[in-house]
């Protein structure tokens, strides 16, 4: 299996001075479900290099096993470090493409040309595309073989509008990654607030939240199985 997890390199909060990046539970969860499962894995993001970390995902009280298993493996670190750029990446012998979130994605991926590509590529071949809590903001302009947004009639999860107002960034953000799936026609469904919730709608595969990584991740092994 060859798959393709494609991170941010955006690291401004909007115009609050403070950073941001993807969640690092994000990465780490699915990167390690993939690497156990003999996976090989690539990663790239839009300008290649080690992509930022948004450093509240980095604090304690954020950490779980996966961060702690990244954080004592040197590999997994390095291999974060060397990312490729997305615009030198081609769909061509991967089997998934798989996008972790945190807040970046809305400012790069979602706007990225590259990632549209990619996206519209998978898809149209069938293959799994994957995203987790802000990470469906990849889909805002992402088109099917039919001419409808990827997502239109298609059951689909993201960030909840009650979760980014919890974080206290609802007027920080961009747009919300809620609204603009409902507004590309996508059947938007969600679970309770920072509990895991993942939907499957033929080989796309969406997460709402950070605790919706891991289990995202073996969704689309499932799908290449």
């Amino acid at each position: 299996m060859n798959i393709l997890m494609v991170l941010t390199s955006h690291d401004e909060l909007g115009d609050t001075g403070n950073k941001t990046g993807f969640w690092l539970e994000e990465f780490a969860a699915p990167y390690f479900i993939f690497k156990d499962a003999d996976a090989t894995i690539t990663l790239a993001s839009p300008k290649g290099g080690q992509p930022p970390i948004d450093p509240s995902s980095d604090n304690d009280d954020a950490q779980t096993d996966d961060t702690r298993r990244f954080k004592g493996d040197a590999d997994a670190q390095s291999h974060l470090a060397t990312t490729l750029k997305l615009s030198d990446v081609k769909e061509d012998g991967f089997d998934a493409i798989f996008y972790p979130g945190g807040h970046g994605p809305l400012w790069d991926l979602a706007e990225d040309t590259d990632s549209k590509r990619l996206i519209e590529a998978f898809a149209a071949a069938d293959l799994p595309v994957g995203a987790v809590c802000h990470a469906p903001a990849v889909f805002r302009h992402t088109m099917g073989t039919d001419g409808k947004p990827l997502v239109s009639g298609r059951r689909v999860t993201g960030f909840t509008n009650t979760e980014e107002d919890a974080v206290g960034l609802t007027d920080v953000v961009p747009f919300l990654v809620e609204d603009m799936l409902k507004e590309n026609g996508g059947v938007y469904e969600k679970g309770d607030d920072w509990a895991s919730f993942v939907l499957q709608d033929g080989k796309l595969v969406t997460g709402q939240n950070p605790a919706s990584s891991a289990e995202a991740a073996r969704e689309i092994l499932t799908l290449l199985t």
